[in-house]
């Protein structure tokens, strides 16, 4: 109990304080500040990667959204999808605190494209319980792109992309050393890393090291979670020239990550929640990426190449030391196009892109076979600006070939060998029109396109993730995706609203059906197809009575049905709750002679609402009841020696400690002797967190 008052006390401490990380040296000035929809300046100047290149948010005919660093920093989380998942149209799809996978407008999976450090990144993200390997402190900011963008990125983005940008390189004679840490109470998540970064001349560099652990978390109802500790040991860096004909980069990372299983069953009386160590069962995943990054430039024109190796080895172990399931993904990616102004406001980009991968298989059992696949897109896009409109579009035609071997087991064919040919014509067409200084219009068209994974043409065996058998379906075709996106967004001095609406109709959508019977003792599921229509928007208001006071509030729905289904089957699985935020955020002027900077205070609250529009069939999935969370952050940034700072974060997640289950958890669903004699395992209980970071700039003669 004394513990307890102990954090109490903490916490109310850190509400006299708030949070605000500084970046000196940002590529973008519209990043350099939270980005507050209140600030018309700011939003004017904010950029993001457009079709046709970098393009103002303001031009932008496709929803976007920014995550600044700063914004980043004071996120509340365990993870980096954890940390933006709150975002409207945003959610996830979670095990516990370590494994997250973002969803956007009730589309997850191989259906959302993760972009980091300028490729795609793959790593059997088809799998429940196979998270990002990603190394979130090396990630700067965050670009999110809700709708299909298959134009620029090829298959799978039918959802979306949320681009991951590392740091930009630094101003020349500059050098940078941080180092940080932060704990967090609930679960004991630490962390410490330590960097390095400078530019001499035109040689930069920046790279950095990161070691975080959490043993398993805890709340009310099942107190603490058995297989919930995760351990992440990364390396990330760069180095290469900034010259006046452009620049070339080379970057590299190693993410080691090492999560637990969580399956529900009770433990004994030994069970230490509050250990460190691994305990069975448990997953090994080892990511390994190198990234060429390349631009020249001609006049009025940029060729960019990137070309990029990554594989993603990963293993899960039950009793044994050796590992039962492993999997070795070997994927290139390449990137190459041409970005040019033309006069009269034209903008044009053209290019190819895509990937090849190899899948092997090195352990006892098997869930998907080996296989080969080749990706090949080309895309030709153009913007043109005219007096008070903005139109932006393009076209893209894409090639997937999957090859699968066959595997004979006991003298039956486990796999049987497949030679699969997709191709996809994807575009869109877009109009932006600034009707004032501060209203803007926005209309949006886009076709889509997903090839079908090798998990859903060939799976045939135990999902461990999601404890259930599953089949293939080889005669599966891709997806079409065609989506409407209609938005306004207002912005002045005390008050900004933003509103879009969407509609998307996506033919031979591919989901899992249960079959009449069990396999191994398994219930038995095997892929499906039919047509589907999701439907809904989001609606941001943000009120700024004066200066220090910003009130921000964010609406988000979104209602997926699948066509000529039953009542039971009608239902998209898998889709968030509607949800509501608001943040009252209060920033104090400096004090203290200017030494104690970016103090805020804030506060927030989430509720998620009853979602009742599940899929029933089998009991697939159960109505998740509604449930509010309500957060405390605070912080500043203390100077010394000039514009060196030490950046102070304080916070506390879930403050009235609920208990509550997420719809989109898989723990939901996990069979559980729990006392409440209910299924399924709650989130994370009350926690609360300390982030500190000190940058030391260094500036050279």
């Amino acid at each position: 109990m004394k513990h307890n008052y102990i954090h109490i006390g903490v916490c109310l401490w850190a509400v006299s304080l708030s949070v605000c990380a500084q970046d000196i040296h940002e590529h973008s000035a519209c990043l350099d500040d939270s980005i507050s929809p209140m600030k018309e300046a700011i939003l004017s100047e904010v950029t993001v990667q457009g079709i046709a290149g970098i393009q103002r948010l303001k031009d932008a005919a496709s929803p976007f959204m920014v995550v600044s660093p700063k914004q980043l920093h004071n996120a509340l989380g365990t993870n980096l999808v954890d940390a933006v998942g709150h975002l409207p149209g945003l959610s996830q799809i979670s095990t516990g605190t370590g494994i997250s996978k973002p969803v956007i407008r009730g589309l997850g999976y191989n259906r959302v494209v993760v972009v980091d450090q300028g490729i795609r990144q793959e790593g059997q993200q088809w799998g429940d319980e196979h998270g990002l390997e990603v190394d979130e402190e090396g990630v700067h900011s965050v670009e999110v792109l809700k709708g299909p963008a298959s134009l620029m990125y090829g298959s799978d983005a039918i959802a979306g992309v949320m681009i991951l940008h590392p740091e930009h390189p630094l101003e020349v004679g500059t050098m940078q050393v941080k180092v940080g840490s932060q704990y967090q109470s609930n679960n004991g998540l630490y962390d410490y890393h330590v960097g390095f970064a400078g530019n001499v001349k035109g040689f930069v560099w920046n790279w950095h090291f990161l070691d975080k652990a959490a043993h398993c978390y805890k709340n009310d109802a099942d107190g603490y979670v058995p297989g919930s500790f995760f351990k992440e040991r990364d390396v990330q860096g760069m180095f290469g020239l900034n010259k006046g004909w452009g620049h070339s980069w080379l970057r590299f990372s190693r993410v080691n990550f090492t999560p637990g299983i969580t399956e529900g069953e009770l433990v004994g009386g030994d069970f230490n929640g509050k250990s460190y160590g691994i305990t069975s069962p448990y997953q090994k995943v080892f990511h390994y990426k190198a990234v060429s990054d390349n631009a020249w430039y001609f006049g009025d024109g940029t060729l960019k190449a990137i070309v990029g190796y990554q594989q993603n080895y990963r293993r899960e172990f039950e009793e044994e030391e050796e590992a039962e399931l492993a999997m070795r993904l070997h994927t290139v990616n390449y990137d190459i196009k041409y970005l040019h102004t033309l006069p009269h406001d034209w903008k044009i980009a053209t290019g190819i892109g895509g990937m090849w991968q190899r899948n092997v298989n090195q352990g006892e059992e098997y869930l998907i076979p080996d296989h080969h696949l080749f990706d090949i897109g080309f895309f030709a896009t153009a913007e043109w600006e005219w007096e008070k409109w903005h139109f932006s579009g393009g076209a893209r035609f894409d090639n997937r070939h999957l090859n699968t071997s066959s595997l004979i087991e006991e003298d039956e064919l486990r796999f049987e060998a497949l030679n699969k040919n997709f191709t996809g014509v994807t575009g869109s067409l877009g109009a932006v029109w600034n009707v004032t200084d501060k209203l803007n219009l926005r209309l949006n068209a886009a076709r889509g396109f997903r090839a079908p994974t090798v998990s859903e043409l060939s799976s045939n065996g135990v999902h461990e993730g999601s404890i259930q058998y599953e089949l293939g379906n080889e005669d599966l075709k891709a997806e079409k995706s065609t989506q409407l996106d209609l938005g306004l967004d207002y912005t002045s001095h005390y008050v900004s609203l933003q509103a879009s609406l969407f509609c998307n109709w996506i033919d031979d959508y591919i989901f899992l059906a249960r079959l009449p019977f069990e396999t191994d003792g398994y219930r038995t599921y095997q892929y499906r197809q039919g047509d589907a229509r999701l439907m809904g928007g989001e609606v941001s208001l943000d009120v700024h009575p004066f200066n220090p006071l910003h009130i921000q509030n964010a609406f988000s729905y979104v209602r997926g049905m699948q066509l000529h289904q039953p009542d039971e089957a009608k239902n998209l699985p898998m889709m968030p709750a509607p949800k509501w935020t608001c943040d009252v955020r209060y920033e104090f002027p400096d004090f203290a002679k200017g030494h104690c900077r970016r103090t805020f205070l804030a506060f927030g609250s989430e509720l998620n609402f009853r979602q009742n529009k599940f899929y029933a069939v089998d009991d697939t999935e159960t109505a998740t009841p509604s449930y509010a969370l309500f957060n405390l952050s605070a912080g500043m940034d203390l100077h010394v020696f000039g514009h060196n700072c030490i950046e102070l974060t304080l916070s506390c997640q879930n403050l009235f400690d609920k208990v509550y289950q997420p719809h989109l958890s898989r723990l939901k669903y996990v069979d559980t002797n729990s006392a409440l004699g209910r299924q399924g395992i709650s989130a994370m209980g009350r926690n609360f967190c300390i982030k500190v970071n000190v940058p030391i700039d260094i500036h050279l003669k």
